[in-house]
Parts: structure tokens; C-alpha cells; sequence
């Protein structure tokens, strides 16, 4: 398991990522709460015949350590790039889930020459009122009772589709899946919802050079589609893809998730060496 070694705004972190596959650089950042492994997995293995595949754990995440205290965009942004260099990717392609989403078009924003395509799924500009009055919710609830955050979750994350073929049982077990991983790493997901509370990246937007996608779950109730419809508006020439689902897209619907990803990334001429 790599770890690199990378300053951070309170000294330096290690960051611990995942490494799999040979070829073109892709990186990918995961969202909040989640993991290189548990968000990525099924587009890393997709991918790996064709490219070398890093994913970092963000701070608060994983096996990923930092000097504590505030989590922020621009230390996650330095944690990307610090795994990226030490793998041995000077160009690469770049996806990000939520939070990721976030960290990934600031990263395609500060060292454009340094990324070949960017594809951001359910990110955002800067936090509104909305979302940060729901930020502050899931930060009161993690207070009082992490299993209700993790019940609040199951309820909102999905899909119309994926939540009228759950029974009862199916949710219930979600929850306490989830539960039990917010427990484990509760302060670590209270850290990183703080860093959503903070988004704003609207400067750097306009700096992205790269081919851009952007996926918008069409249910999205956590980061809703109007976030997407304003990056589209920052980011010059990027796409906007509406995909049936909710926040939690990649996991619904990970084939779908996987084959828009990755038709982007065909679509891309392969870099000159």
C-alpha cells in the first residue's frame, strides 16, 4: 500500500492510494464518507487493463493521515497531486465523485496542463444556503447519533428507481451497513463535511482546459442537478450527461456510471510520450 508524503497547510500528511493497472494515468477521488476502494472498485478494475489507476483516501479517510484540525480544498487538492507525483503520473485523467467532483475540477482548474480529461459526477460550484443547511444537518445528527445520519442517508442518497425496489429489510440493512462504517471513522466524515460547508472553487472553473464531462444524477436530492448546470456554465466547453439516479450513482447504476466514464475517456487521443 503506497504512501506519499505530502505538505499540507499544517504539516505534512501521508497519503495512502491505490495503485492498480498499466498505461495512461487515471486518478480518481472519492466522495465524501467513502474510500479509494469502496468508491472506486468497479471502474478501477474496468480500467486497469488500459490504465494506471491511482486513488488516494482524501483526509479522513482510509489509512490516509494528516497533522488533524480543518480539512480544506486546497489541502485535498495537494493530497491529489502529492499521489498522483508519486506514482509517477506527470498527465492524467481525472474523475471525482461528489466532494471529489469538487477536489477534481479545482485540481483541473490549478494545473491544467497537468490533466488530459477531467469527468465529475455530482459536484458543485460553492455551497448554497440549501446545502449547507443540510451539511449542518447530517454535523447535528452526527452529533446525537451516527446511525441516524446513516438511516437519513439511505433515505435521500438514492435514486426513484433504486428506492421503490428496496423492501424494508433492504433498508435496514443499508442502514446498518452504513452505520457501522460511520462509526468507525466518525470523525473523519465530520471533517470532511465541514470541508463541503466551505466549497467554493468558482475562481479556478474557468482555468480548466481539459475535455470535460460532467454527470448529473437526474434524482439527485443531495448535490441536485442545478450544480451541475452551473459548472457547465464555468467550465469552458465541458458536457453535461443527465444519468437516471441519484447522489449515489456510481453504486446504484455502477455499469452505467462505468461505461459514461469510460467512453469519455475513449473518446480522448492517447497522450504523446
Amino acid at each position: 500500500m503506497p504512501i506519499a508524503d505530502v505538505p499540507l497547510s499544517a504539516g505534512v500528511g501521508g497519503v495512502h492510494y491505490l495503485r492498480a493497472g498499466t498505461g495512461t494515468g487515471l486518478v480518481l477521488v472519492h466522495g465524501t464518507g467513502a474510500t479509494a476502494e469502496g468508491n472506486w472498485a468497479p471502474l478501477a478494475e474496468a480500467a486497469a487493463d488500459r490504465f494506471t489507476v491511482v486513488a488516494p483516501d482524501l483526509s479522513g479517510s482510509g489509512a490516509t493521515t494528516d497533522p488533524g484540525g480543518p480539512i480544506t480544498v486546497d489541502d485535498l487538492v495537494a493530497e491529489v497531486l502529492g499521489a498522483a507525483r508519486h506514482a509517477g503520473l506527470d498527465r492524467f485523467h481525472l474523475v471525482g465523485h461528489s466532494l471529489g467532483a469538487v477536489v477534481a475540477t479545482a485540481v483541473a482548474g490549478t494545473v491544467p496542463d497537468r490533466v488530459l480529461s477531467l469527468t465529475a459526477h455530482a459536484g458543485w460550484v460553492r455551497t448554497d444556503p440549501h446545502m449547507a443547511f443540510q451539511f449542518d444537518l447530517w454535523l447535528r445528527l452526527m452529533r446525537i447519533d451516527p446511525g441516524l445520519q446513516a438511516r437519513l442517508l439511505q433515505a435521500t442518497a438514492m435514486g426513484e428507481a433504486t428506492l421503490r425496489s428496496r423492501t424494508a429489510a433492504d433498508f435496514e440493512a443499508a442502514a446498518a451497513g452504513f452505520a457501522a462504517l460511520l462509526d468507525g471513522a466518525a470523525d473523519g466524515f465530520v471533517r470532511q463535511v465541514e470541508a463541503d460547508l466551505a466549497v467554493d472553487v468558482a475562481a479556478l472553473l474557468p482555468e480548466i482546459t481539459a475535455p470535460t464531462l460532467l454527470i448529473s444524477g437526474t434524482d439527485d436530492r443531495i448535490v441536485p442537478p442545478r450544480h451541475q448546470e452551473e459548472q457547465a456554465r464555468l467550465i469552458p466547453h465541458a458536457e453535461l450527461l443527465r444519468l437516471p439516479g441519484g447522489h449515489a450513482l456510481p453504486f446504484e447504476a455502477p455499469e452505467a456510471f462505468t461505461s459514461a466514464v469510460l467512453d469519455h475517456l475513449d473518446r480522448r487521443p492517447a497522450p504523446a510520450r
